[in-house]
């Protein structure tokens, strides 16, 4: 009975067991993708950069004195020739002054001897002494008046003015290490851009005319985006790339210039530059939420190929439209990018596709 009652109770739990349901598959991921068309895509290259001023004047005095006036307002705009500081003046008067009368004496007896040197009451060379005399006076008068001039400060450029350095009662001297101000012309303003020289080569490429470093970047428009994310109105122009490339960095210099009537831009600030450049042929656009990298920083995308998995294919990027990759090697056209349900998706993972949708320009830019 004991035995009987065992092979019974094992022949149940085996049954049991092999009675249990299998768990059920999971079921594939469901993702968008986006049918890539090939075109002609504009493209946009983003760069970061500086504002500088386009001309920046030390004001120093050019004669030694007391301060006796400051006539500007700190923080105002200045006219190129306006007065801005006033040396004490009076001994340089009296220099002039001084010049001016021996000018007047060595002048007349020249003359003098000028009239007398054919009825040889003075000789030749008394004569030339004379002469030579005289013009050595009115260099001097000529000497006098320029420091005279100089014990007016003018302003050698128009543009805005900073605070001054220096009060009056101050003694100044010629040439200080110090300057007074400083006068910073605002419009219109540069932006250098400090890009690589790998940037600065597919920059090139894409553009008409190539010979940035002779200045000739005037029809190469160039866009603004502030540091709070809004667009500056006025579009810049491309001005000129340096020479050289810093063997240390691999950096080099753009440099763009902007109409700045209002001065709401100010050197330092920092600013992002768009360049338009020529189309890329037979291009795609991808929205950039459908790139990743891998650890080479190489960029890549999932396409769902004929078998419904999805693949990882490398493609490369050349520039920006909008908020979307141009995309100029990698991409066939009808490839199936996926667009949304990336977290879910690894090469060779099968997928469901929801919703497609054609990659025209308007739809990979709105993405």
């Amino acid at each position: 009975m004991f035995y009987g009652g065992l092979a019974l109770g094992v022949s149940m739990l085996l049954a049991g067991c092999g009675g249990a349901p299998a768990p059920a598959p999971k079921a594939p991921p469901h993702v968008d993708v986006i049918v890539m068309q090939p075109g002609d895509v504009e493209r946009d290259m983003v760069f970061s950069g500086r504002t500088s001023a386009y001309r920046i004047a030390e004001i120093r005095p050019q004669v030694s004195g007391i301060l006796q006036r400051r006539q500007f307002e700190e923080g105002t705009d200045v006219v190129k020739g306006q007065t801005l500081y006033q040396v004490d003046p009076s001994t340089y008067q009296a220099v002039y002054d001084r010049a001016v009368a021996t000018a007047a004496s060595t002048g007349a007896l020249a003359r003098r001897y000028q009239a007398l040197v054919s009825d040889s009451v003075v000789s030749k060379q008394q004569r030339d002494d004379a002469v030579a005399a005289w013009r050595q006076a009115q260099a001097d008068v000529q000497s006098a008046r320029i420091n005279l001039q100089r014990a007016r400060v003018y302003a050698p450029i128009s543009g805005r003015i900073g605070r001054s350095l220096t009060t009056e009662g101050a003694l100044v001297t010629a040439d200080q290490a110090t300057a007074l101000t400083t006068v910073t012309q605002l419009d219109p303003i540069f932006v250098d851009i400090q890009q690589s020289s790998d940037a600065l080569l597919r920059l090139r490429r894409s553009l008409t005319d190539k010979n940035l470093t002779a200045g000739k970047g005037g029809n190469i428009p160039v866009e603004l985006t502030l540091e709070d994310g809004k667009p500056y109105e006025i579009k810049g122009r491309l001005a000129f790339s340096e020479v050289s490339v810093d063997p240390g960095t691999g950096m080099t210099t753009l440099r763009a210039i902007f109409p700045n009537p209002q001065h709401l831009l100010l050197p330092g600030m920092y600013v992002r530059a768009r360049v338009r450049t020529a189309p890329a042929k037979a291009s795609y656009l991808v929205p950039q939420n459908c790139v990743e990298r891998d650890i080479h920083a190489d960029p890549f995308v999932y396409v769902v190929d004929a078998q419904g998995q999805a693949r990882q294919v490398k493609v490369t990027i050349d520039g920006t439209q909008g908020n979307a990759w141009v995309v100029t090697g990698g991409l066939h056209p009808g490839d199936r990018v996926i667009s949304n349900g990336l977290e879910a998706v690894n090469s060779g993972t099968k997928v469901t596709i929801d919703k497609s949708v054609n990659g025209t320009q308007t739809d990979a830019g709105a993405n």
